[in-house]
């Protein structure tokens, strides 16, 4: 199965919170789309591995993916290294995105930072014809993706560009909320973390907002690359 976007998290809900209004826009354009999840995300404050996995599938049913799947890398200890981008490009291989979609480049949680450079360094070396994997006991012909792009997370990242998403925040924050032991219930019993304010939860949206405010649009998301971006003509800016 060809994918013509992968989205690529650290841990469950990076992916929500980052950019499934794009990729729900994008779904909705006859796109093939799907999330890789690094880690179960089992050092959260709250909730467990087992009840993200269940907000997970949710999540993707909401937005519509294609394919999710989950690496169960260690959260919180997941190194950069040979045997985890190999594991990455198994996947990137296997389903031959066109573009990627990664974690952001600087971040609070420490595992944001390391999955963005493991994803692009995975990426890299997923093109080169010398590095042979398997899958099924079948050898794998390299990819890489055409371009990879990094979403903006906690840390308010000027981003290189933006993508217009009105209309689809209402599914965003559907699958943001598919992760209900994370986010914010005032009837929760679970510890509090910076995630799960009321105030984190509604600057998903306002940030959306902000950012379609200087764009002229009702809502967008941002996103930074590592390339220039290029248009054909100066027709394809608005």
């Amino acid at each position: 199965m060809k994918l013509d976007i992968l989205a690529i998290g650290a841990h469950p809900d990076d992916v929500e919170l980052g950019c499934s209004a794009t990729l729900a826009k994008e779904i909705s354009l006859g796109k093939k789309v799907g999330i890789l999840d690094l880690t179960r995300g089992e050092l959260g404050t709250r909730g467990s591995a087992e009840i993200r996995d269940l907000e997970a599938k949710k999540a993707a049913e909401i937005l519509g993916v294609t394919v999710r799947e989950n690496l169960n890398f260690a959260d919180g200890f997941f190194e950069n290294n040979k045997k985890n981008q190999l594991e990455i490009i198994k996947i990137i291989r296997k389903y031959k995105p066109n573009i990627v979609l990664c974690n952001a480049f600087d971040d609070r949680h420490i595992d944001h930072p390391k999955g963005s450079k493991l994803t692009s360094d995975a990426c890299f070396l997923s093109g080169l014809v010398k590095i042979e994997t398997l899958i099924n006991n079948n050898i794998q012909e390299a990819w890489r993706p055409k371009q990879v792009y990094h979403y903006i997370q906690w840390k308010n990242i000027e981003p290189d560009f933006v993508v217009d998403v009105t209309g689809f925040m209402d599914i965003k924050m559907e699958a943001v909320q598919a992760y209900s032991s994370q986010f914010y219930d005032p009837n929760s019993k679970e510890p509090t973390s910076p995630i799960s304010s009321k105030n984190f939860l509604d600057s998903v949206k306002y940030r959306a907002q902000d950012l379609g405010r200087l764009v002229g649009v009702e809502y967008a998301e941002g996103f930074n690359t590592e390339r220039y971006v290029a248009v054909k003509n100066l027709d394809n800016l608005f």
